[in-house]
């Protein structure tokens, strides 16, 4: 195969897994193009989604749901520090310097380090980890598999997806401490609200916030207090007045 000649370890990778592609029917190509440049990253808001729902349940809500939307936030900020390291590096997609690849995604024509996707990925995966252990390693596979993707359909080297790892890890863990302290009194606000509280918070059940009721005497209306109960429970019973003595010169 051409390229496994090449001293040049990456090289060999890449026309490895992008080999793969010439042993495919054109349907299987048009798959795996389809999942790696779309299915993925659906798959990744959706497990967002789903774990803002899940975390909503929970008695820290507020502090939960503001990692799960660090987790797609952290996808943005990953994407965005990518832009003056890609403007720097400079480095061309491998379609570029290797027109013997079988490209798959058509229209790629910005710098290939780092991975975008594969930055975005990472940073959703352990932003959401923090927050959702099973999520989180859902995500994790996700991750990998776009990064096998993209060197799959030749738009990058193995060293870009490698790159946007790093990238994506670096981002959703060094920022999260200040994108917590930002976003955790934001959702507390949302979630004391009465329009827009379900957002932080899931609703409680009906009579589940109210405590229960103290049990009370055969015959006595609930929350009515006792006879004699309260204040004038506490008030002495007055005495008898003394009766006249007998004999007295009381006039019949």
């Amino acid at each position: 195969m051409v390229g496994l000649d090449n001293p040049d370890v990456e090289l060999d990778i890449l026309y490895e897994i992008n080999g793969l592609a010439s042993r495919l029917p054109d349907w299987g190509r048009s798959f795996v193009s389809f999942v790696g440049e779309y299915g993925i990253p659906v798959g990744l808001v959706l497990l967002v989604v789903l774990g803002w729902l899940l975390v909503r349940r929970r008695p820290d809500a507020p502090a939960a749901v503001a990692g799960v939307l660090w987790a797609g936030a952290a996808a943005g900020v990953a994407r965005l520090v990518n832009i003056p390291i890609s403007e720097f590096v400079a480095r061309p997609r491998p379609f570029v310097d290797h027109p013997d690849l079988v490209v798959l995604v058509e229209g790629k024509h910005g710098w290939s380090f780092v991975s975008d996707h594969a930055s975005a990925a990472m940073a959703i995966a352990v932003a959401l980890f923090l927050v959702h252990r099973v999520l989180g390693l859902i995500a994790f596979a996700l991750a990998l598999t776009q990064g096998f993707a993209r060197v799959f359909v030749a738009v990058h080297y193995p060293t870009d997806v490698v790159g946007g790892f790093a990238l994506g890890m670096a981002v959703a863990l060094l920022l999260a401490p200040l994108a917590m302290a930002a976003l955790t009194p934001l959702v507390r606000v949302v979630s004391s609200s009465r329009g827009f509280g379900w957002l932080a918070a899931a609703p409680s059940a009906p009579g589940a916030a109210s405590a229960p009721a103290a049990p009370s005497a055969p015959g006595q209306a609930a929350g009515v207090p006792a006879a004699g109960g309260g204040a004038a429970a506490d008030r002495p019973e007055p005495r008898p007045a003394p009766s006249a003595p007998s004999g007295s010169g009381v006039a019949a």
